[in-house]
């Protein structure tokens, strides 16, 4: 009797991750690092770029009705894109520099809406000093929005995040939870400022941005370095209103989740106020688990799951 064939859904968004990248083979070409972080770290070309640089490269794709609907405006759409991936070269310690763009477009969108996503795309990238230099044009049923970005780190400065050791702290930029009913995840900044300060300043061991919510990023990082983790409620900062399970599992608010040694964040942590860090945990050998603390000290097993497309 043949097995039964699984769906998509049935293992979910990061397994179906996990059996691409089994699946893939090595065209033994240097990559330094693959699928499985917020972007690709590859070597440039010999004779290009002294051996310190090396270059990034991350996608992003957003789709009408999952990512953004129509009546956020054309303008914010084609902004949270651009951003988005910019968010990814950010959490690797880099600073992004080239973009393609590919457009899916029902043949009925307005060309002033078309033109609104891409001002929205253009101020992102001049802000941030990113050249669009090409893309791709489709028809589809809604609107998709696919950004494919490079940039370039300082190998010193490269962040992944299977770094993560037992006794490092956990930090994150900012309040976290309800971005979607507050308007954030539209009108975000991508933390580059203050992953600079961080590489240049306090060398994190892991670091990611968060865009599918705490507890399941901070797995990502648990996951990839091969450790666990307490995290402390009453140390999690929260965006006026959001409740725990909101600052825990709501997605999308794209600030940096980093963890560094104890040694550093002892110096970090004198700095927290001014610069708006949070420490909210610890790294804990694997076998600890992963587990919230409340106030009264109770550990409670946090679920591992963000947000998954499946």
């Amino acid at each position: 009797m043949l097995p039964k064939r699984k769906t998509v859904g049935e293992i979910g968004e990061f397994g179906l991750i996990h059996r691409i990248a089994k699946s893939i083979k090595d065209n033994k070409r240097k990559v330094i690092q693959g699928i499985g972080d917020d972007a690709a770290v590859i070597p440039f070309p010999q004779g290009d770029k002294v051996a310190e640089l090396l270059q990034l490269f991350t996608t992003d794709m957003l789709i009408e009705d999952v990512h953004f609907k129509r009546s956020m405006g054309a303008f914010f759409i084609g902004r949270k894109a651009m951003a988005c991936s910019i968010s990814d070269i950010v959490a690797m310690g880099g600073l992004p520099s080239y973009a393609v763009i590919s457009l899916g477009l029902p043949s009925g969108t307005d060309v002033r809406f078309v033109e609104e996503i891409y001002r929205g795309i253009d101020v992102m990238s001049y802000v941030h000093r990113v050249s669009v230099v090409g893309g791709d044009t489709v028809k589809s049923k809604k609107i998709i929005i696919n950004v494919a970005l490079l940039g370039e780190v300082k190998r010193e400065n490269l962040v992944t995040r299977s770094g993560a050791e037992k006794g490092d702290k956990i930090f994150v930029t900012g309040p976290l939870g309800r971005s979607l009913k507050t308007g954030k995840h539209l009108y975000f900044r991508p933390q580059i400022h203050a992953a600079q300060f961080l590489v240049k300043n306090f060398k994190p061991t892991a670091m990611i941005d968060i865009s599918d919510g705490l507890a399941g990023d901070l797995n990502h990082i648990l996951e990839s370095s091969g450790v666990g983790a307490h995290v402390y409620a009453d140390r999690i900062p929260r965006t006026k209103g959001a409740s725990l399970q909101e600052a825990l599992y709501d997605g999308e608010d794209f600030e940096l989740l980093f963890t560094v040694s104890s040694k550093n964040a002892t110096r970090l942590i004198e700095l927290e106020e001014l610069l708006d860090f949070s420490c909210i945990g610890d790294i804990m050998e694997r076998k600890k688990g992963y587990h919230l603390i409340d106030a009264r000290g109770k550990r409670i097993p946090l679920t591992k799951k963000g947000f998954t497309h499946f």
